[in-house]
């Protein structure tokens, strides 16, 4: 298994750096990052540009840029300068990282959670009022795009708070500016206050596409020769369905949801910008918005990492799952 681990993460490397070679030059040319100063009125001193070039490294070949690049974040951990002189890009990535990792790996949690259960419902109930009810409600959050589902959930939170004359749900933020109770629990209540819609947005949207994998994949199952067996021998049905075809259909969610953890990443932006949440997704609006290259960069690198480890989290699950796969 460790042989397994360290073969799929060095296999990653390459990857990882493909990508960021991709985007690196897509970055290049998509604007430059100094038009505002060059397009300031009074006009900037010729001077002034020129050392902004220098600084940025925007004076040496694309090929230079992007090796000088990779060498300081590999021996120093130095994502590179940003258009912004003030600003540390490693220090905003890891302090936005916490921030919207939380967000994400709750919704996953959620997400998961609800479609295994109505999904193995769905399926043993097939074509019955609980499924079609199910199918419909799936159905219905899978429609609906994550930024008006998320614009509507903020709205209707709003003329809720104003109807009952308090600050029931919160909808700017990941968290309050000032605490009357400043004490470990008053910071964990208020976190989990601002997460409670962000939250549903983006695991009702995964939850909708992941109940019908595990639907499918659970009907699939039901209807083998094996399970069909384990009911002759007179093992008993909840031992058949948990036992025995819950862990094979779980293979088929597990599989997705690696997958969808970058459309995740994608979602997450556009309901931290809809919540006004300081995390990645932010960073990343304003990185494209001032052409900041290594902030985009940085911001590529960590996406590509979580998707990366949670792809090898759902190979390593597939030995837990079935035994029949081995990594040895």
């Amino acid at each position: 298994m460790l042989a397994y681990v360290i073969r799929r993460i060095f296999v990653s490397i390459p990857i990882l750096i493909g990508s960021t070679i991709l985007v690196f030059i897509m970055v290049k040319f998509s604007g430059d990052p100094l038009e505002p100063l060059k397009m300031r009125n009074p006009p900037a001193p010729r001077q002034t540009i020129l050392n902004e070039e220098h600084r940025l490294g925007l004076d040496q070949p694309i090929h230079v840029q992007y090796l000088n690049w990779l060498k300081n974040l590999v021996l120093h951990g130095d994502f590179g300068p940003s258009v912004h002189s003030n600003t540390n890009i490693g220090h905003e990535l890891g302090g936005r990282l916490v921030v919207s990792l939380r967000l994400v790996l709750i919704s996953v949690l959620i997400a998961l959670i609800f479609a295994v259960i109505t999904g193995v419902v769905s399926a043993v109930k097939q074509y019955s009022a609980t499924d079609y009810t199910f199918t419909f409600t799936g159905f219905l959050f899978l429609a609906m795009p994550t930024f008006w589902f998320a614009i509507l959930l903020k709205s209707a939170a709003i003329s809720y708070n104003q109807a009952i004359g308090t600050q029931t749900f919160f909808t700017i933020g990941d968290k309050s500016p000032f605490l009357t109770d400043d004490s470990a629990w008053g910071h964990v209540k208020d976190i989990a206050g601002h997460m409670i819609l962000p939250t549903i947005v983006l695991g009702l949207v995964s939850y909708a596409a992941w109940s019908r994998f595990q639907r499918a994949s659970m009907l699939e199952v039901l209807n083998s020769d094996y399970v069909r067996l384990a009911r002759a021998k007179g093992l008993r049905p909840r031992r058949v369905l948990v036992r025995h075809a819950l862990r094979t259909a779980l293979i088929p969610l597990t599989t997705v949801t690696a997958l969808d953890i970058a459309a995740l990443l994608g979602s997450t932006i556009i309901t931290e910008r809809v919540f006004q949440w300081h995390g990645l997704g932010e960073f990343f609006l304003d990185s494209v918005g001032d052409h900041d290259a290594n902030a985009m960069l940085g911001w590529l690198l960590i996406s590509a990492l979580i998707v990366i480890l949670f792809n090898l989290v759902a190979d390593l699950l597939y030995g837990v799952l079935d035994p029949r796969i081995r990594y040895e």
